[in-house]
């Protein structure tokens, strides 16, 4: 195994490990917010629950009424890195896992 593969195999299981946590941080913010309180005291902290309004914009009406040339010029284009994981199929797995045994 190269050190490449052995890196995409700590990126798959650290990336388990954030969703497993963020799924568990996902609960405890959904009680903060169904508690309804603007403060909560801890031992060690203050949790703080705050509403803001976010606007949207609908761009669709935006070219209509201004056109798609106004809309391309005031256009900023930026480059994104994304990385995604995908799982191997479980006979793959299952292979790999005889061959370190054997």
């Amino acid at each position: 195994m190269t050190k490449i593969n052995t890196l995409a195999d700590r990126y798959a299981a650290q990336k388990a490990v954030a969703d497993a946590a963020e799924a568990a941080l996902k609960l405890l913010k959904d009680e903060i917010k169904a508690l309804g309180q603007e403060q909560i005291e801890g031992k060690t902290c203050f949790v703080n629950l705050g509403l803001s309004e976010r606007g949207t914009l609908d761009g669709k009406a935006v070219v209509a009424k201004l056109g798609a040339d106004w809309v391309k010029a005031h256009t900023k284009i930026t480059l994104v890195e994304r990385i995604t994981l995908k799982n191997k199929p479980i006979g793959t797995l299952v292979a790999l896992a005889l061959k370190n045994v054997a």
